[in-house]
């Protein structure tokens, strides 16, 4: 995968796309027997800010051997339990392939643009949060443009860019998963157990 590749919502293929951009990175992990982590940051607590879990649910479904997702909805992974589930995620699993999504502000002709890096991505950046940073390959979605305030920026973001968004990465990270790791559903209740236990549940 190149260094950035940015596609926008509205493109031809875009789902496609965002599968093929990532296809290569997982096939090779997965080869190499590391656990695939998708993490899905963000909160449901703000418009803007809901891309991750929204993403994270849309995907919950998706249990694969050597696949695993934090983030959704019903626990959503944000500013205050990153760094827990960092750890957590360390403690499950040793040396973990790890892919970010989170929401982004832009400029106005940036809007609706996903962008993969295969650098990891600074969490609340644009809230000037000091977190940790996440991910070997980060995903982001540009929801709104940055201002002056852009902790209200993120609470006025029109729900339908988000939306949009987070079904055409939903997609594409779908249609990796299933083109590397198999369309074979596998459930390990020992795994759940770990996971449950450690988020509290």
């Amino acid at each position: 995968m190149s260094k950035t590749y940015t596609i926008s919502y509205n493109e031809k293929n875009a789902l496609f796309k965002i599968r093929d951009a990532l296809s290569q990175s997982i096939k090779k992990c997965s080869l190499s027997n590391k656990q695939i982590v998708l993490i899905c940051i963000g909160t449901d607590r703000s418009t803007g800010d809901s891309l991750g879990p929204l993403v994270g649910e849309k995907l919950k479904f998706l249990k694969r051997q050597g696949f695993a997702l934090f983030g959704t909805l019903e626990n959503p992974v944000h500013a205050k339990n990153l760094r827990q589930t960092l750890d957590n995620i360390n403690i499950l699993y040793q040396n973990p392939f790890v892919i970010a999504v989170d929401a982004s502000l832009g400029t106005a002709d940036e809007v609706g643009n996903i962008v993969i890096k295969n650098t990891p991505l600074f969490p609340g950046s644009a809230l000037d949060k000091n977190l940790p940073p996440v991910g070997d390959i980060s995903i982001k979605g540009i929801v709104n443009v940055s201002g002056t305030l852009d902790f209200m920026v993120l609470q006025n973001t029109r729900l339908y860019i988000v939306m949009l968004l987070s079904d055409i990465i939903s997609g594409g990270v779908y249609h990796a998963i299933i083109q590397t790791l198999g369309s074979k559903r596998f459930v390990s209740n020992d795994n759940n157990s770990q996971i449950d236990s450690l988020l509290g549940n």
